[in-house]
């Protein structure tokens, strides 16, 4: 049996919260906030979205590993924040998580359109989330109703390490009965989520307006001249870096090129 590098990609892993759905990524950062805001602890949007991307528990860990947030604590409860003060803190964030979450369940403009032109390819469409399976259930039905319709889905509890973890992106592959990570592209909007499918051996697309890492409305977005959404674009590039992404586009409206461009690589003999 010889190895051959594949011709084309086979599927698209797509991340939820600020790549396909919620412009922006607000439903969750609002709920870090509020959660902690019932202890007591004040909580700015900006601070909510640093560790977006990986698994609702550990982000809430890493928050509360921040010096400053971690003092406010101290301040608010009489002792820095242990492990159990973190399970109570996402235990206050389910239930708040679960309610909100149909208050930022609209499909991002031109999402709905790549789905479609992905599946006139023949392409497998799978996801995963930072969410657990109880809040995806929520925004899975949501999403259904408008339109929108993946393959499978697997939330960050489903797996035994999330984000910046291969396991969720590796799970879509088995599941999509993919024969090659090499054929696969992860699209995602966070720098653990870009990690997750570099990690994976996948070609990875990273999202710089709609997702975290600007967190604007998406009408605020339309509003921006073209020079300053390109010096944004820019800036936020900057940010992912570290993680290495193969694309970086603005939202998931310019895929599609990004797919050709990948197939074209692939063709040459190219590997991510």
């Amino acid at each position: 049996m010889i190895y051959q590098t594949p011709s084309q990609l086979d599927a698209v892993i797509f991340d939820w919260a600020g790549t396909l759905v919620d412009f922006g990524s607000f439903a969750p950062t609002q709920i870090f906030v509020e959660a902690f805001a019932e202890m007591g602890i004040a909580l700015s949007l900006e601070e909510a979205r640093g560790p977006m991307g990986m698994g609702k528990w550990d982000h809430i860990r890493t928050l509360c590993n921040d010096r400053d947030i971690a003092a406010r604590f101290e301040i608010a409860t009489g002792h820095l924040p242990t492990d159990d003060d973190v399970t109570a803190l996402y235990e206050r964030f389910l239930p708040l998580q679960i309610e909100k979450i149909a208050d930022h369940s609209a499909p991002i403009p031109g999402a709905l359109d790549v789905v479609a032109t992905l599946r006139k390819k023949g392409m497998k469409l799978g996801s995963c989330s930072g969410y657990p399976a109880v809040v995806m259930e929520n925004v899975v039905a949501l999403a259904r109703e408008q339109g929108l319709v993946l393959d499978y889905v697997i939330a960050t509890d489903e797996v035994p390490n999330g984000r910046p973890y291969p396991a969720q992106s590796l799970a879509n592959v088995m599941a999509l009965s993919v024969r090659d990570v090499a054929a696969c592209v992860k699209v995602d909007d966070t720098v653990p989520g870009i990690v997750e499918g570099r990690s994976a051996g996948m070609w990875t697309v990273a999202l710089t307006c709609s997702g975290n890492a600007l967190g604007v409305t998406f009408e605020t977005y339309q509003s921006m001249e073209e020079a300053d959404r390109q010096t944004t674009h820019r800036r936020i590039a900057e940010q992912f870096a570290s993680s290495q992404p193969h694309y970086l586009i603005e939202t998931i409206a310019e895929l599609p090129g990004v797919i050709s461009a990948i197939n074209a690589r692939l063709v040459l003999g190219e590997r991510p």
